[in-house]
């Protein structure tokens, strides 16, 4: 029974931290834009090279 002098204090500190982080998290912008990095990745404009293309940066495979 004496541990819950001790447990209790210590839960209501633990709390207490981690209300402070979800507070500055809140605070600091974290959950501000859940859905832009996910439309990001969606709308990518790299174009995929054909095959057979050759590089033209690449110098040293061309033989012609």
């Amino acid at each position: 029974m004496d541990i819950l002098y001790l447990l209790i204090p210590l839960s209501l500190v633990f709390v207490a931290v981690i209300a402070g982080f979800f507070l500055w998290a809140v605070k600091s912008g974290q959950f501000e834009d859940m859905e832009g990095p996910a439309h990001r990745i969606l709308m990518d404009d790299d174009l995929p090279e054909e095959k057979g293309e050759a590089d033209p940066k690449n110098t040293e495979g061309n033989t012609r």
